[in-house]
């Protein structure tokens, strides 16, 4: 659900003192865990280091991202792959049909 327009957008207090008077190239990536807060037009061009729960991931701001939540662009969960014999079977046959691929195109190029 939308935030209310009465109260305005939710930017943390401690990251915007961060940013102001600062000019993107001098201030470097600045670490921070508000994932909740909204990207605001003068984080514009800045880099922060956005907790994801272990680490903290690089995001540069771009004015796309205007309007967003921080945490958005740092992803919590790594996906890995679907598991099961038939994932490894597919894989296996993927692997298989690549090597003949290469084995194919060598075999032209040394006549």
């Amino acid at each position: 659900m939308a935030r209310s327009l009465k109260k305005g957008p939710y930017v943390d207090v401690k990251l915007q003192k961060k940013v102001a008077g600062k000019r993107p190239a001098d201030a470097g990536v600045i670490k921070t865990w508000a994932r909740g807060s909204q990207i605001s037009p003068e984080m514009v061009g800045f880099t922060f280091g956005v907790h994801n729960g272990k680490q903290h991931l690089d995001v540069l701001v771009t004015e796309e991202m205007v309007g967003h939540r921080l945490g958005e662009f740092s992803p919590t969960k790594k996906f890995l792959r679907h598991g099961g014999k038939m994932q490894k079977e597919m894989e296996q046959k993927k692997q298989e049909s690549e090597i003949a691929a290469a084995k194919a195109a060598k075999a032209p190029a040394a006549k």
